[in-house]
Order: C-alpha cells, then structure tokens, then sequence
C-alpha cells in the first residue's frame, strides 16, 4: 500500500531534517562533527522468492554516521586553547568517567587543575622532581605555581676579540679604578646559591706581543676576592700563536667570594677557549653563564607535542606536565554524550592513548582552537533536497488517499 512507503519516507525525511538541524546548529560549535543521515531500502520477506516481482515497502534510517574530518583552525588569545591537527581526542575525566572530545577550549581551575568549561580536567602526564616527564597511566593534569628555585653558576664563557695592534698600556701598575692601566675591560653575571647576581668585571692588559693578562673584580670589591685560577688576586696569563688564536689551556678554575649568605667562594669553570687576537677592534662576540635567580611563572605555553611550560620572571621555562590524546580504531562507534563529549564503547574499541605526535596522534596547537567540521553552504543545499523528500512522500500519501476515496464512491 502507498500509505506505508509514504509513511516511512516521511519518517526518513523528519529524521534527515532533524540531522541537518542539527549541524546547522552546531555550525559555531568548537570541535563538533557533523552527521549525515544513511538510508537504507525495506522489503517484506517472501518465502516463495518471487523475485522481481517484489515491491519495497519503503525506507529506513540505517545509520546516523558522524564524520570525523578535520575542522579549520582558528586562533585565540588564550594559550591553553588548544587544537588537535589530525587524529585523536582529549582525554577528559569527569568526576572518575573518562570522556572523549576534540573541543579544546581549557583554562585552570581555583586548584591549578587544566579543565573545560564543565569543569571536567584534561588528563595526561605529570612531572617527576627533576622535571622529567613520567609517561605512565594518564592522570589529572596539574600546573605548579610554586617560584623555580635559583641555580648557582657552574661554568661560563665568554668569546671576544683582544687587538693586536695594541701596546701595553703606559701606566702601571694595574689599577681597575684608573683606565689607563688596562687596555679593555667587560663584565659577566654570576648567580649565587641564593640567587643573587653578582657582576664580575674582566680586565685586559697587554704585556707582550701575544700576551695579556686578565684580572677580575667581584661588585667592585677587592681584587683578592677573585681567583682565576693562579691565586686570590693575582691575573691569568693568556697566550696567542701567531695566527690569532688562543694557546692558554681552557676552562680556568675559577672562585670568587661572595656575601649575602649564600654559599662562598662561588667556584666554576670559565672557558674563553673561543676568544681571539686579531688586528681588529676589541669586541665580545657572546657571553653565557648557566645560573639563574628564583622566578615566578609568568605565564604558560604548549608546544607541538602537547607539553605544557611554565615561563618564568627569570627568564627560564620548565615543562610541568604534557597533554595526552587517545584514538579509537572506529571513532564512529563512540557514543555522543553531548556537551561535546564522547565515550568508549564496544563498537570503538579500546582507547590506544599516548603524546601528541606518536603512532597515529596528530599534533596539537596552542592558542588555537578547532572549529566545527559543518559545510554551512552544504547543508543548507541539504536542506532544500530534504524539504522536497518530505514533500514528495506526502504527495504519495495524497495520491492513494485520493485512489481510496475514488474506490469507496463507486456505486
């Protein structure tokens, strides 16, 4: 009977129509996957195999299938917005139930906690004391707000250019409070235990061809506070061959005294095994150092590969967790909680979880966010093609309604 076809064709178109309401609505959503509705044909089953002579008894939906492409990524302002480019999802856990979801708008919770805006916490992995990035079964993601202690120096360096073409200075002996005793002079930081900067002040005396001694100051403090490694006081001999380059065995053993509490002498290595002497202006090309001061974090970025960094006010970075993505081998057996969220079942498979970029996770990107994967123009195309399927049904409807009403007047 056309009733029946036409009845299931207007369920189907209902059910089509509801689907592309859907992803109309959600086009602004981030992170949403679009549906599409999947129709199937319904015959009545025939003992006798009547074969062709068989008439459908209408539609069905078989499937509403979400489509898991890859939505455009657009930036934000927020650091902890984050996109996923290619496969996976963020692992989020709600109060112990772990959901799945590839909206990455987070912020931190009053407890430092990495949440969404239902207060769900973005799992992955810690950090050990040192650090170090402790890859096993994912938990809560928590950022440390703690400062980052400070680190004595340990080595240093420093490369510069002593001209050749000087002569020893005419005035002796050397004084650092009178410039004519010395021919250069630069300074380098240093960081006590505690933190504290002191400036180490280098002078440079020529006293041969090829030859210079080096003296150092501490904070403008005595001269014997400074050992360069021949004695308290007393100046490093640095020797030139011929052609310019530095001869004098590198690193010095270097102490200097320090006040304030903290740990004296402060002793490393300093190494100017890349300095020269050529017949140019003096100059210092680099100069580095491996201490620091305390910091407090200043704020946070992600990398590619989801870990997360603590800036700080001292000018250094910790890594104080990363972002773990999961994958299903079919993403559209998950079940759609809503509130952007999907969980495991049966269908999808086990979770294959890991960091961002290993086996078949994509990367992640920070200040970004991924949006809805809806085709706006194509959906609305859709829903012309659904209005007429709705119509059409309903006409088939009309059509035997009026073959009906023709047999029951017949006299």
């Amino acid at each position: 009977m056309g009733f029946q076809q036409g009845l299931s064709g207007l369920f189907g178109a209902s059910r089509n129509l509801d689907v592309i309401g859907n992803n109309i609505a959600n086009a602004t959503t981030v992170g949403f996957k679009a549906s599409v509705t999947q129709f199937a044909d319904v015959y009545a089953t025939s003992l006798t195999g009547t074969g062709g002579l068989q008439v459908g008894i209408g539609t069905q939906v078989a499937d509403v299938a979400q489509q898991f492409t890859q939505g455009n990524t657009s930036i934000t302002n927020n650091p902890l917005d984050v996109a996923i480019n290619g496969e996976g999802f963020f692992r989020m856990n709600n109060g112990g139930f772990i959901t799945y979801t590839r909206n990455g708008q987070f912020q931190l919770d009053k407890d430092g906690y990495v949440v969404n805006n239902a207060a769900m916490r973005l799992t992955g992995y810690n950090v050990d004391a040192n650090g170090n990035i402790v890859q096993a079964a994912p938990d809560d993601i928590q950022v440390s707000f703690a400062d980052i202690p400070p680190r004595a120096t340990t080595t240093a360096s420093l490369v510069l250019n002593l001209d050749a073409g000087k002569s020893p200075p005419a005035v002796g002996p050397f004084d650092p409070a009178n410039a004519a005793t010395y021919n250069n002079s630069t300074s380098v930081t240093l960081y006590d235990s505690l933190g504290n900067p002191h400036a180490m002040t280098l002078y440079f005396v020529k006293t041969g061809a090829n030859q210079w001694n080096m003296h150092g100051q501490v904070d403008g403090g005595a001269l014997a506070n400074v050992d360069l490694g021949s004695g308290a006081g007393v100046a490093a001999a640095l020797a030139f061959n011929n052609q310019g380059q530095l001869t004098t065995a590198m690193p010095l053993g270097v102490s200097v005294v320090v006040g304030g509490g903290a740990a004296s002498p402060l002793s490393f290595d300093f190494n100017l095994a890349s300095s020269t002497q050529f017949g140019s202006n003096f100059g210092v090309n680099s100069v580095a150092q491996d201490g620091f001061s305390s910091g407090r974090i200043a704020s946070l970025s992600i990398s590619k590969d989801g870990l997360i960094l603590g800036n700080y006010t001292n000018g250094q970075s910790n890594t104080l967790g990363q972002i773990a993505l999961a994958n299903f081998v079919n993403p559209r057996g998950m079940q759609s909680l809503g509130n952007n969220q999907w969980a495991e079942t049966a269908d999808s498979g086990q979770p294959i979880v890991g960091g961002p970029g290993t086996g078949t996770l994509g990367l992640v990107q920070s200040g970004a966010v991924e949006e809805s994967n809806v085709d706006l123009t194509a959906e609305l195309v859709n829903l012309i093609i659904a209005q007429r399927m709705y119509q059409a049904n309903a006409q088939t409807i009309r059509a035997q309604d009026q073959i009906l009403q023709t047999l029951i007047n017949l006299r």
